[in-house]
């Protein structure tokens, strides 16, 4: 392992570590904080831990105690010519290991390619008791300056960071329950933050000016967490050579994961699993950062029934040459200050770990991640079955479960991964067995 030469700018991460799954937790902590030149503290808050329980019980309320769930690091991604290691807080068993080897597949293929939007989000004032809603938003539009100044007076930092509020928007809805209905957007450029509090405070702040203006009365004032002006995507270009095995030739790989794809496409059914599989990705970097990973889930599933049909966050599509294509296009507010990032030991040490230095580029690291998770599933689907690989990774929690400790989790996973028969009575019998060999 070790760094390797940036052509002029000095040592750069190599996410590629040989056999990093065969090293003990704390070796291979060692490997990502030497390869990502990690401070001993912020080593020391990846191994877990350092959550003291008075920062715990300022961060919610009724605190009781802390929970923990597992912290692996994901290697080989190439993301835009740069290696990251990719920290993921998660408690499914496969998922970090299948994200692991689809980037390296597509490392060998140039690694993923991302890119963004600025970070733009919406607050929104809803307006009631409107005569003329219609009106009403007549003069909210003309008030456009009055209103943005306004808002932007709020948050004077954001300002000098090159953020706050670019414009407005304002919709009529005409037939409600409650009657007739204005709601006002103020789209906000947050920078690095997630933005709820900036947007939120924000649309508090103006609601006095825009009741003098419509003539109505202002109810809520809130985010909204469907960031569609806030948008991340990712893509990979895999050749034929890159998906083969021993099994199966790429082509027909290919082949079988844009029709693995197509059916999520059209079927909602199959959509809320395939999104899900996305989400295996993205979820537990969103954790391990301490972004608010309700809101990322939120936006993607409205982003992907945006045409009125829940459909395929993804695509894959064979190109032009015979490659296997993949994008992947979601809304993806996440912040680097403020709340758990920032407050949270373990969550600053993982965003050193990732190494990025904005919001948008962490978006970017992020819903390439997903996309190779989604990768992952449909590369088994395409295959052996989903069950095959995860149930193998699975089988060392169900030895756990059975009782096993120490060199037994091992052993009895192997055995139960090789018999195809990961049950926990199954892990029972081979404990029992051992315990009589020992004997």
């Amino acid at each position: 392992m070790g760094a390797v030469q940036d052509s002029g700018v000095g040592p750069r991460l190599n996410s590629r570590i040989e056999k990093f799954r065969d090293l003990s937790p704390a070796d291979r902590l060692t490997a990502v904080g030497d390869a990502a030149r990690l401070a001993q503290a912020d080593r020391d808050a990846l191994r877990g831990g350092v959550l003291p329980l008075d920062l715990a019980n300022g961060m919610i309320e009724n605190v009781v105690g802390t929970f923990e769930i597992p912290l692996g690091v994901a290697t080989n991604f190439t993301i835009n010519g740069r290696d990251y290691l990719i920290p993921m807080a998660v408690e499914e068993p496969s998922v970090v290991a299948a994200a692991s080897y689809m980037a390296r597949i597509a490392r060998g293929c140039g690694g993923f390619e991302t890119s963004s939007t600025a970070p733009i989000m919406r607050a929104q004032v809803q307006i009631l008791g409107l005569s003329d809603p219609h009106g009403a938003r007549a003069r909210l539009l003309s008030a456009r300056d009055q209103i943005i100044a306004a808002a932007n007076e709020k948050d004077q930092v954001l300002i000098g960071l090159g953020g706050g509020c670019r414009e407005i928007e304002v919709q009529v809805f005409e037939d409600t329950a409650v009657g007739p209905m204005v709601v006002l957007h103020l789209l906000v450029d947050v920078r690095d933050a997630m933005g709820a509090n900036t947007v939120n405070t924000m649309a508090e702040a103006v609601a006095p000016m825009i009741e003098r203006i419509s003539g109505g009365t202002v109810r809520l004032r809130i985010l909204s967490n469907l960031a569609d002006l806030r948008l991340a995507r990712a893509r990979v270009r895999l050749t034929p050579k890159a998906l083969a095995t021993k099994e199966f030739t790429g082509e027909r790989m290919a082949a079988g994961i844009v029709e693995a794809c197509s059916l999520a496409i059209v079927d909602p059914y199959r959509a809320a699993t395939h999104n899900k599989g996305i989400m295996n990705g993205i979820d537990p970097v969103v954790v391990a950062t301490g972004n608010d990973w309700r809101a990322i889930e939120a936006g993607a599933h409205a982003w992907a029934a945006r045409s009125g049909r829940y459909t395929s966050l993804s695509r894959w599509e064979i190109d032009a040459a015979g490659n296997l294509m993949g994008t992947l296009e979601m809304p993806m507010a996440l912040g680097m200050v403020g709340g758990a990032t920032k407050t949270h030991p373990a969550a600053r040490a993982a965003l050193k770990l990732l190494g990025v230095t904005s919001a948008q580029e962490l978006a970017e690291v992020t819903v390439a991640v997903g996309l190779a998770q989604n990768m992952a599933a449909l590369r088994a689907l395409a295959t052996e079955g989903i069950q095959r690989g995860h149930m193998a990774l699975h089988a060392r929690n169900i030895a756990i479960v059975a009782g096993a400790s120490g060199a037994d989790i091992d052993t009895v996973a192997r055995e139960l991964a090789a018999d195809h028969d990961v049950r926990v009575d199954r892990a029972r019998e081979i404990l029992l067995r051992l315990g009589k060999e020992k004997a």
